[in-house]
């Protein structure tokens, strides 16, 4: 029955008001990150700058980072955090809730009384986890606001925690309100348009950046500039403006002629993108090898692995692309060759003559899309369950799973996992490989065929797995979560890390000082079942993942492409970025700058943007993407800045629509903030 005009703007209705309610909340968001940046640093482009002040502004944010949460994010390799860090480390450390507190208690208490005994507390808090001193307990034990006939009554020490957090961060908002100076710090996504009534509880909206040098508002206009004040002054800017109709961001036809290739020789290899909780993309790296000259054609795609019915392919709209590089006689000295920039629908393609050589292909995706998308799970799938006998059996949804993971980690889809593809997916899943003689163990137990695993070999390997752990389905889930899948059995997005990660809560903050180390103490407690199981739960690593396949075909000879590695793509797949960008982009300079340049290139259905910068100083370049319409970019943020090193070129942004059945804007402005 065909929808009546009530019933369609009834949607609407609901859809704009969704949308709105959305933007509010990253309105928000983005306001207290701010508030609590500023609240340590004096501009948004000042980068943190040690560990003291990345735990300082995560306080002023309502976190509570341990010291073990501080060490994740700021690692023997970090120098500095800018505003994006920042906003991304937020993202990743959620404010707790009265219901998980209440429920992290509750794991101790369980008689329910609603109290905990201080001789029990002075117990756990002394001697598991982060451990408290006796003093320390002590000045808990006393304070009478949720202490009460040598009982601690955790119900109201959980409204005092999230009443002195709630303040902590009101008041870095009412500094960034009530000083003049901060609220002309606008960097982030804070700074777009909202209409339909919504009101945002920050400074009045800015207005668009255009693209004359200079930027001084109108007279009489009040308004706070949309960039930071260290910006206003700029000498130097350029914008960018690129509009793909709905239709054509994914008609590029591959110049692939079947008739012709009919007597082509091919070969193919499978891989696959995983996206890591810090945003780093890895995935497998190939060397090609041609023994002579020929026209060659290669292409890239996500791969469909068989779905069980009812499943979600969410990861064939990310976007996918394969650079070509030569190797020399070093491999750090590897040149260009080109990348796959046809297109057709999802699949990415290039077709060119090839001499004889080995060639290293390098897979990327901009990460636009694969990236963590919310859904509602509504429990834990079952992965194991006991038979009339008591014998321990793979569930019949876990075996579906199993066997659409063995159809990613067999590479060379011939059927059988090799001891090479076994190790890509043990480095993955555990970090170690299997030697010749672990695999020797393994042909001596499960099903093999020339000396490569079946496919019921590997559900018996995975069963053997849960037998040894008495039907503890713990190492299977670590299997199930690297490789991209939730508790669902989806491999649709990265897990939430509620149950998964160690709960870092706020502390360091009158009127209690030692919030902090408690519940820390008392949320690793929360996972000991069986006793200590916190050490394994801190060592999950989740991912967002990309199945993907790649084909080779060659006129004069046969090509053989093998898989080398799994690892990030690294200094040379950055510069083959950069470079292709550069070589087939439209190039821009910055207007007053004459040693700044911006190159914009569209490929398909995605646009990058790389900033040059061939002065002997390094620069801070602030990117604009307000009057930018359907898109999104993998940044995650409409406003922010770069800093380029001298002599050097890097990555601004890549952009691909949101919706790509509707046309798409990129409006971008780059300026010099120094």
């Amino acid at each position: 029955m065909a929808s009546t005009p009530g019933n369609q703007k009834a949607t609407h209705l609901e859809n704009s008001q969704g949308k709105k309610s959305q933007h509010a909340e990253e309105a928000i968001f983005y306001m207290n990150c701010r508030a609590a940046y500023l609240t340590v640093l004096k501009s948004s482009l000042e980068n943190i700058k040690s560990k003291e002040q990345l735990s300082l502004a995560l306080q002023q944010a309502g976190r509570n980072p341990s010291q073990k949460t501080i060490n994740k994010y700021w690692t023997s390799q970090t120098t500095s955090l800018n505003f994006d860090d920042f906003c991304a480390i937020l993202k990743k450390e959620k404010p707790a809730t009265k219901n998980e507190l209440l429920e992290a208690f509750g794991k101790i208490d369980t008689d329910k009384s609603g109290y905990i005994l201080h001789d029990e507390l002075f117990k756990i808090l002394t001697t598991r986890g982060d451990k408290m001193t006796w003093e320390e307990v002590t000045s808990i034990t006393k304070q009478a606001d949720f202490n009460c006939s040598d009982k601690l009554d955790y119900s109201k020490f959980c409204e005092l925690y999230l009443t002195t957090s709630e303040q902590c961060c009101k008041a870095a908002r009412d500094r960034l309100e009530t000083d003049p100076r901060l609220r002309q710090q606008h960097f982030g996504n804070q700074t777009e348009h909202f209409s339909h009534g919504i009101t945002l509880p920050v400074s009045k909206a800015s207005p668009r950046v255009s693209r004359k040098t200079d930027h001084k508002l109108a007279k009489g206009d009040s308004r706070a500039p949309s960039r930071p004040s260290s910006a206003q002054s700029s000498k130097a800017s350029t914008s960018t403006t690129v509009t793909v109709s709905a239709s054509s961001s994914r008609n590029t036809k591959l110049i692939i002629e079947p008739d012709t290739m009919k007597e082509w020789q091919c070969a193919q290899s499978k891989g696959c993108f995983y996206l890591e909780e810090d945003g780093e993309i890895i995935s497998h790296k190939y060397r090609l090898h041609l023994p002579q000259r020929s026209a060659v054609c290669v292409t890239i795609k996500p791969f469909t692995v068989p779905q069980a019915e009812g499943k979600s392919c969410r990861w064939l709209s990310v976007d996918t692309a394969l650079f070509i590089l030569k190797e020399n006689e070093t491999q750090e000295n590897l040149q260009l060759v080109s990348f796959t920039e046809l297109q057709n629908k999802e699949v990415f393609g290039w077709r060119g003559e090839l001499g004889a050589g080995v060639y290293w292909l390098l897979p990327f995706t901009t990460g636009c899309r694969l990236r963590k998308v919310k859904t509602q799970i509504t429990g834990e799938a079952e992965l194991v369950w006991r038979d009339e006998d008591g014998e321990l059996a793979l569930t019949r949804e876990f075996r579906a799973t199993l066997l659409e993971i063995f159809e990613t980690i067999d590479l060379d889809g011939n059927g059988l996992l090799s001891l090479e593809e076994y190790n890509f997916f043990e480095l993955r899943t555990s970090g170690e490989k299997c030697d010749q003689e672990a695999w020797a163990v393994c042909k001596e137990n499960f099903e093999m065929k020339k000396n490569e695993l079946t496919r019921q070999g590997f559900l018996d390997l995975n069963l053997m797995e849960a037998n040894d752990r008495d039907g503890d389905p713990w190492d299977l889930w670590v299997t199930l979560l690297s490789l991209g899948y939730n508790k669902a059995l989806e491999m649709t997005e990265p897990q939430e890390r509620a149950l998964l990660q160690e709960r870092a809560f706020w502390g360091g903050f009158s009127p209690v000082r030692n919030f902090r180390k408690v519940f820390c103490a008392l949320f690793q407690l929360w996972f000991l079942a069986p006793a200590f199981a916190f050490q394994r739960t801190a060592q999950l690593s989740n991912a967002s993942a990309c199945p993907f396949v790649i084909d080779i075909s060659a006129e004069r000879c046969k090509p053989r492409i093998k898989a080398i590695s799994l690892e990030a793509g690294g200094s040379q797949l950055s510069r083959a970025v950069c470079r292709s960008v550069v070589n087939k982009g439209e190039a821009k300079v910055l207007d007053g700058s004459e040693n700044i340049f911006i190159y914009t290139y569209r490929s398909g259905s995605r646009i990058t943007s790389v900033i040059e910068n061939k002065s002997e100083n390094k620069v801070i370049i602030h990117v604009n993407n307000e009057q930018s319409k359907n898109c999104l970019n993998n940044r995650g943020l409409a406003i922010f800045a770069v800093e380029v090193a001298p002599k050097s070129m890097m990555v601004s942004q890549h952009v691909m629509a949101l919706n790509e059945q509707e046309e798409w804007i990129y409006s971008c402005v780059h300026s010099l903030v120094c």
